[in-house]
């Protein structure tokens, strides 16, 4: 990898995970503080997830428009893991890291300009069940994903809907237990804040559980589509024209 394309990738990591952490904030202040909505009134809520969904949309564009640049570290590393051994590396050692750094400085800055605005996800379970749900959660949207990239990869509407609106089910499937987060770097930021980062609860449920999820889904889908993948090349073979053999004299 060329230097100028990695300080590119890194810049980029650090300003999508700085601003993925005040969208968060910033569509609860306009749901609750601007419009006037309850905390769990169902009107808000509908507004709250349509607005959500929009602001997936708008990240999914502008990782796209940054090349590569991205505010999930499972995203980057379910796609490290098939590649090669340096950019393993370099995606582990210093992408990760600014993603991390990205969304500590968002929060820090958030907290700053809104004290009191909250403490980011709980965990409302014990950490053997928030491990499960982190795990459960990110093996199935990274099973989605996979999945996408492989059928709709030509179309950027259906596979962001898709995504987005699966994203948006796990996080409400798991908002009671976790935060239904998927995303370590953006609660490293608020548990870096809250002096939470090196807890046992922290570092099983938002990382250790996140990233076997999403090594077993990466694992899972390299078994289930490789054989796919294989039968449509012999069923090409098979419809390929058979040389006419010679006659007989």
């Amino acid at each position: 990898m060329k230097m100028a394309g990695g300080w590119r990738l890194l810049a980029a990591d650090f300003l999508l995970s700085f601003m993925w952490v005040w969208s968060s904030v910033l569509n609860k202040i306009f749901v609750h503080r601007i419009l006037g909505y309850g905390a769990h009134e169902f009107e808000g809520e509908i507004v709250r997830y349509g607005v959500s969904l929009l602001n997936m949309f708008v990240f999914t564009f502008m990782c796209k428009a940054a090349r590569g640049g991205h505010y999930n570290p499972l995203t980057l590393l379910s796609a490290a893991i098939s590649g090669d051994f340096s950019n393993f590396i370099f995606v582990l050692g210093a992408r990760i890291p600014a993603q991390v750094v990205g969304s500590i400085y968002g929060v820090r800055l958030i907290l700053d300009t809104f004290p009191g605005i909250g403490r980011g996800p709980l965990l409302n379970v014990d950490i053997a069940k928030g491990a499960l749900t982190e795990g459960l959660l990110t093996f199935t949207i990274v099973i989605i994903s996979l999945g996408l990239s492989r059928k709709v990869a030509n179309s950027f509407f259906m596979n962001t809907w898709i995504s987005s609106v699966s994203k948006l089910t796990l996080h409400i499937l798991g908002s009671d237990l976790t935060g239904g987060c998927m995303n370590p770097a953006s609660v490293m930021g608020w548990a870096f804040a809250n002096g939470e980062h090196i807890t046992k609860e922290h570092l099983i449920v938002y990382w250790l559980a996140p990233i076997e999820g999403t090594l077993a889904a990466v694992w899972l889908f390299g078994i289930l589509a490789g054989p796919k993948k294989d039968k449509a090349v012999a069923a090409k073979k098979d419809d390929a024209p058979q040389p006419k053999s010679e006659k007989l004299n």
